[in-house]
């Protein structure tokens, strides 16, 4: 295809997938990191189960079928079986069943980073009563070195426990490389990648992982409410989790009060009843990604993403973020000398950010634009005495 015929075609794509979303029609959203847009399938979706509540009652077959389809889309989107997914409220919840099976006699030692979101050192750290052995492996300014994690990956380890993107400043780490490093000195590898999932290919497989969490509710367009996990199958029935319920055991509908029997499947590491509203709604936005692709949204996000850090060099402000797209995710951050101030006053200007560690967070998704990149540049034009330079 010509290049000017491929990049009609993206933009026609892109324009598409935008109008889904009614908040572009007043608002320039630049901040899926804290939250996905809300999409007009997906509010159907909602308002598809409020119809079900009120037309039947409690079709719970009904709600329970739509969860298969959920682990199933999900399971499509990371190249896994439906078995090897656990649908669950939130990352906290997938890590804690997970934390609860391990047996920390023969190996104690767990690993994880400074770059981790906080619930991932909370989770582990908890563990250390049941004889956990926790390490982090540190940072090196805004990088995490392989080497950190080589430095302290031994042979007594059990479980890395690592991000994709770092939340706080959009570092990327090298899956591939953590998988073969852990796998070599006999740990598992398990990957956070809530600040990635939903703008670019992930394979499991591929990658080698064995386990994976992520949630619904940033780059994958859905709700607060609903997270996954996926376990390699192999590892499945060696685990049994502690953190358990109903919707964990082999018949969720058997009633045996007196038996605990885990399902064959990854969903032994669920537990209550399912959110439905919220699994709803994750299934209409999962089906939008997959409509386009994790591919071309990849594509589209990088190219975004070097525009704006282009735009950012060119003005001399404070990246916190690495430039080459390899060591990078969706986010950028921006050094700020007053960064809630600065997030106040886009708003005023109809751009919404977010804010983390006194910086700014831009996170672009594929129903962003040029011009919204070029939107956010000219609003921090407007307030260079709330921005750092790399003069400063």
């Amino acid at each position: 295809m010509p290049e000017v015929s491929r990049q009609t075609g993206q933009a026609n794509g892109v324009a598409a997938f935008r109008k889904q979303f009614p908040i572009f029609e007043q608002k320039v959203y630049l901040s899926s990191c804290s939250q996905g847009a809300l999409s007009t399938p997906v509010e159907a979706s909602l308002q598809e189960f409020i119809e079900s509540w009120h037309t039947h009652g409690n079709p719970w077959e009904t709600w329970v079928r739509r969860m298969e389809e959920l682990r199933a889309e999900f399971a499509a989107l990371i190249n896994a079986s439906a078995d090897e997914v656990a649908v669950t409220f939130s990352v906290s919840t997938a890590l804690n069943s997970l934390a609860s099976a391990l047996d920390y006699r023969e190996r104690s030692g767990v690993v994880t980073s400074d770059f981790d979101f906080p619930t991932v050192g909370h989770v582990w750290l908890a563990q250390q009563r049941r004889g956990a052995r926790v390490s982090f492996a540190k940072a090196d300014g805004n990088r995490l070195p392989l080497n950190s994690f080589e430095e302290i990956v031994d042979q007594q380890t059990a479980l890395v426990s690592t991000t994709h993107v770092c939340y706080k400043n959009g570092f990327k780490n090298n899956v591939s490389a953590l998988a073969e490093l852990a796998h070599e000195r006999g740990a598992y590898l398990l990957i956070d990648a809530y600040q990635s999932m939903g703008t670019q290919p992930m394979d499991v497989k591929a990658l080698d992982l064995d386990f994976l969490v992520t949630g619904a509710l940033k780059y994958l367009l859905g709700s607060p409410g609903v997270a996954f996990m996926y376990v390699r199958r192999e590892l499945i029935e060696r685990l049994e989790p502690a953190d358990s319920g109903w919707f964990g055991q082999e018949n969720v509908f058997a009633y045996d009060v007196h038996h605990l029997r885990y399902a064959a499947q990854a969903r032994r590491f669920e537990t209550g009843s399912p959110p439905v509203p919220n699994v709803y709604a994750a299934l209409a936005a999962l089906r939008l990604i997959a409509g386009v692709g994790l591919a071309t949204i990849e594509e589209h996000v990088r190219e975004l993403m070097s525009r704006f850090i282009a735009g950012a060099r060119q003005r001399g402000l404070h990246l916190i973020t690495p430039e080459e797209p390899a060591d990078r995710g969706p986010l950028a951050m921006v050094k700020s000398a007053d960064a809630p101030k600065l997030v106040a006053v886009l708003a005023k200007d109809g751009i919404l950010c977010s804010t983390r560690d006194g910086a700014l967070r831009v996170s672009l998704h594929y129903y962003n634009t040029a011009e919204d990149v070029d939107a956010v540049l000219a609003g921090l034009d407007r307030h260079p005495e709330l921005l750092v330079t790399t003069a400063d």
